[in-house]
């Protein structure tokens, strides 16, 4: 994060435009406690998913397949084929049914028409309520360990570390992790049970930049059959060969890699299509000037930056007291005359704040990643 905020300070220092950003970043660079580490070896987290049982040649078959919530159609006779091998992303507007064409094919939800999964099909589903399946009871480690095989055993905690749980955070108990915690925790469960069918709904929801690429990189070398709903087009490129677009209760395949159906679309990125299509929408019903709905994109951008910025000052708002309280009971501790037991509780608290601290340190570099990579899409 450190050497991508002085790239960008560096690139754009003497743009005049980019003068704001740029104290920005150079503010956020000087809140950032510097610490010298051992070079990380990358041997060690080159992971990949256990080897796929063999399935049958067709993994899913639809025909007519539809599915209503009361009067609400989301899919409406759609028909498609899924082969042993094939690697697919499920991209669309919100609310189009990708999620809930995800649910059908696991068996969560139930549908009108015909759905018949292939012989031998073994699947992994990965979603954002996927966390509520874990112990509650045992530890990050406990989690891992109880289903780790083989020689990945002796790299468990690196595996916990490439996906954000490191030191002391591999003892937590499951109970006390945070909801995005707990989302990464379940991915990291689902990397090690053999499949030969994954389907992921937004996995990357809260992977860091080399979490993420962790994944791509075991995703590119798994051998089964894999569905992927998501809007990271970066994230996407090189994994699948196929795109399937929901639009208006139907699905339309196309053939090749994300790019060539981006290309295709004149387009961008994936979150163009939302924009695309509300642009429309608002163009269709209201008649509004070419100029008006410029300004209604604009609204939307600004207020969705503003939304990005908010949180993220408010996190460093929060490290700044964190920050704080570490000072004023480091001085406590350090004063002499105070008892044992007043050291011990001052150590209590010490050790909590710094607990703290550390994961708003990386919420905090989280949120700056957001925006910095809302403002190179949106540029």
């Amino acid at each position: 994060m450190i050497e991508e905020t002085e790239k960008f300070i560096e690139r754009f220092r003497y743009k005049a435009t980019k003068a704001v950003q740029v104290q920005s970043k150079i503010k956020q660079l000087d809140k950032v406690e510097r610490l010298e580490v051992d070079e990380e070896d990358k041997s060690t987290i080159n992971l990949r998913f256990p080897p796929s049982p063999r399935s049958g040649t067709v993994v899913v078959d639809a025909e007519g397949l539809t599915k209503k919530y009361g009067s609400l159609t989301v899919l409406n006779k759609i028909d498609f084929k899924i082969s042993r091998g094939e690697k697919i992303a499920f991209v669309g507007r919100n609310g189009e049914g990708k999620t809930t064409l995800s649910r059908i094919i696991i068996g969560e939800l139930d549908w009108v028409g015909n759905l018949k999964i292939g012989h031998n099909v073994k699947t992994g589903y990965f979603a954002q309520n996927q966390d509520v399946l874990l112990d509650e009871s045992k530890t990050v480690l406990q989690t891992i360990d109880d289903i780790a095989k083989g020689d990945i055993r002796t790299k468990i905690r690196d595996m916990l570390g490439a996906f954000l749980f490191r030191g002391d955070d591999v003892e937590k108990k499951v109970k006390v992790l945070s909801g995005g915690e707990r989302a990464r925790l379940a991915l990291v469960k689902l990397l090690l049970e053999p499949s030969n069918f994954l389907v992921l709904d937004e996995p990357t929801n809260h992977l860091d930049m080399r979490s993420k690429d962790i994944l791509k990189q075991a995703l590119i070398k798994y051998d089964g059959t894999l569905i992927v709903v998501s809007h990271d087009r970066d994230f996407l490129d090189g994994i699948v060969g196929k795109v399937y677009e929901f639009k208006h209760n139907k699905i339309k395949e196309n053939i090749g890699g994300i790019y060539d159906f981006l290309r295709k679309k004149k387009i961008e990125n994936l979150k163009d299509i939302e924009r695309k299509d509300k642009a429309k929408n608002v163009s269709a019903q209201e008649n509004v000037s070419s100029n008006k709905q410029k300004y209604l994109e604009k609204k939307e951008y600004d207020r969705n930056l503003r939304k990005l910025r908010k949180r993220l000052e408010e996190s460093e708002l929060i490290i700044e007291k964190i920050e704080a309280e570490i000072i004023s009971v480091d001085k406590s501790f350090m004063e002499s005359g105070n008892s044992s037991e007043a050291h011990e509780i001052d150590y209590k608290k010490y050790q909590d704040l710094k607990e703290q601290l550390n994961e708003e340190m990386n919420r905090w570099a989280q949120y700056s990643q957001e925006v910095e990579e809302f403002l190179q899409n949106n540029s």
